[in-house]
């Protein structure tokens, strides 16, 4: 995990047990007031999501007790591991790309982080600068050129 995932787990983590589970208790606490339980949406929902909030912290908390933070701004390497920065130029589009390698917890492809466990990861992993790659995708298969690897 890089320091920012390991980051943004802590924050969610803070919010849930500071924010969200105390309103939900307040939640639970005003929709008993509504009178019987057995016929009361309002409560089932906040008892719901009671249990949704519990399990979440269980789940980061878990994460976060098994996480292996690696900081790539330390790494120095010729070949692509786990949390560099890879740009990629598609050989049949010319079109170029610029992802992260993370955690599968901090994936966002949106901005370019994709999980360790993806295709093209897996087919990045020990590559070098000028390489060409071939990825298996659901959509097929696609050939990029390795233009730049960075840790940062």
């Amino acid at each position: 995990m890089t320091p920012d995932g390991h980051r943004k787990l802590h924050e969610e983590l803070k919010r849930l047990k500071s924010i969200d589970r105390p309103k939900n208790i307040a939640d639970i606490e005003t929709a008993r007031g509504h009178g019987d339980l057995s016929e009361n949406a309002e409560y089932e929902a906040a008892k719901e999501k009671q249990l949704f909030i519990s399990r979440r912290i269980g789940e980061v908390e878990n994460q976060l007790a098994r996480a292996q933070v690696i900081d790539p701004a330390t790494l120095s390497h010729k070949k692509i591991v786990f949390g560099a920065t890879i740009r990629l130029v598609d050989a049949d589009s010319g079109e170029e790309l610029q992802y992260q390698i993370v955690g599968a917890h901090e994936t966002d492809v949106r901005i370019g982080k994709i999980s360790i466990d993806s295709p093209i990861a897996k087919s990045l992993i020990g590559k070098e600068q000028d390489d060409v790659v071939k990825v298996v995708t659901p959509r097929g298969a696609r050939e990029f050129q390795i233009l730049e690897i960075k840790y940062q």
